[in-house]
């Protein structure tokens, strides 16, 4: 108990000084600041009227409405969004890879590696890649497909793509 008490005490004995009623500091202090000279205070800056700005297009286009392009969906190709995709179309053309070829009587197949590790047989006419991408045909080292792209005015067009035999 003397130990906890001591610290106790000491801290006590520290903090009583400050109670006392001389406060002749603090009233010599007040009296100093009082005495100062005062500053002039700057006067409120003149806010500016604002203006309000109208934009007057004239005979030119108002930059405010959106363009409106020259449509090509009515012609040209176009994906069927309805048909169901093929396994090879959830993955990007350029992470498949082809690694070989079977030839039989009914035709020519691809053999295409996907990134899930799983091979997969192709043949013309299948799909492949997020681009609706066609295999047109198919040799022994390269598969050549027909893709469709969105051409940023509402329609689409064809572009070539190969995917050549990897070893």
């Amino acid at each position: 108990m003397n130990r906890i008490a001591a610290p106790l005490w000491l801290g006590l004995s520290l903090l009583l000084p400050a109670c006392s009623s001389d406060m002749s500091d603090l009233e010599q202090y007040a009296a100093e600041v009082k005495s100062r000279k005062s500053t002039a205070i700057e006067p409120i800056p003149q806010i500016k009227q604002y203006e309000a700005f109208v934009y007057e297009a004239g005979n030119r286009r108002d930059p405010f409405t959106e363009v409106v392009a020259e449509s090509r969906t009515a012609s040209g190709p176009r994906p069927d969004l309805h048909r169901n995709k093929e396994p090879l179309e959830e993955f990007p053309l350029d992470a498949l890879r082809m690694t070989g070829t079977i030839r039989t009587k009914s035709g020519v197949f691809a053999l295409v590696l996907a990134p899930d590790g799983i091979v997969h047989r192709v043949t013309v006419k299948n799909y492949m890649g997020q681009n609706y991408g066609q295999i047109v045909s198919i040799s022994e080292s390269e598969i050549r497909l027909q893709e469709l792209v969105p051409d940023g005015f509402g329609g689409w067009t064809q572009r070539e793509a190969t995917l050549i035999l990897t070893e």
